[in-house]
């Protein structure tokens, strides 16, 4: 899931206008940001299976990254992270509260498309995922609700500048487009390094332009 997670960050973020979209976007995405890092520095791992063209699943195993309880940590670490950058705002409790769901966000939603590969602890504990992404065609019109969600909200009440919302909006949509393609139509990628290196710059990109894209009318 990648759009999924830009969608729920769209639908969190409506609920603090003090705080940039983008910081939302990079806090429902940091898990996968986190991994992919991980996976370059031989922390985590990635393999791509011989029946990836027709699942378009890879295979990991990502304790620190997207395990239960260290997702709860990353959710920490982004309410500390909140608290010190807003220090000066009456409501930086809310925006950190709000940056740590959106962090925690990211491993509700992996653990329903996701196969039962989500470590409740460290590696070797009991993995959980409810497996939807065998029926790629429901997973994918989950996401795209959960999307549509964000958008909706994103433009209807946002305090986000009327045309930094519409490159929200065009952002998020060619991002749930590639998602598309790369759950039906991608080829295997040539290796996980290769992988690895494609998705985090892509991450990188999309957080960097939400952020710019974010900023909201009403001063911080």
């Amino acid at each position: 899931m990648f759009a999924g997670h830009i969608g729920a960050a769209l639908a969190i973020g409506r609920a603090e206008p003090g705080v940039n979209v983008g910081m939302f976007v990079t806090a429902a995405l940091l898990l996968d940001l986190l991994l992919w890092l991980f996976v370059l520095l031989g922390w985590e791992s990635v393999a791509i299976p011989a029946d990836f063209v027709s699942t378009h699943q890879a295979q990991f195993l990502f304790p620190y990254s997207h395990g239960l309880l260290a997702s709860v940590a990353w959710s920490v670490v982004a309410a500390v992270a909140g608290l010190l950058l807003y220090a000066r705002s009456r409501w930086k409790w809310r925006a950190a509260l709000l940056l740590a769901v959106a962090v925690f966000s990211h491993w509700v939603l992996d653990a329903v498309v996701h196969r039962p590969e989500l470590p409740l602890a460290g590696a070797g504990s009991r993995a959980v995922g409810l497996g939807l992404w065998n029926n790629i065609p429901i997973a994918l019109l989950l996401e795209g609700v959960v999307v549509v969600l964000g958008l909706y909200l994103l433009v209807s009440g946002s305090k986000v500048e009327r045309g930094n919302a519409i490159a929200l909006v065009v952002l998020t949509l060619v991002v749930m487009a590639l998602t598309v393609v790369g759950m039906t139509l991608a080829p295997a990628p040539p290796s996980a390094t290769a992988m690895a290196g494609s998705s985090l710059a892509t991450l990188v990109v999309v957080c960097v332009l939400a952020g710019a894209f974010g900023r909201k009318r009403r001063p911080a």
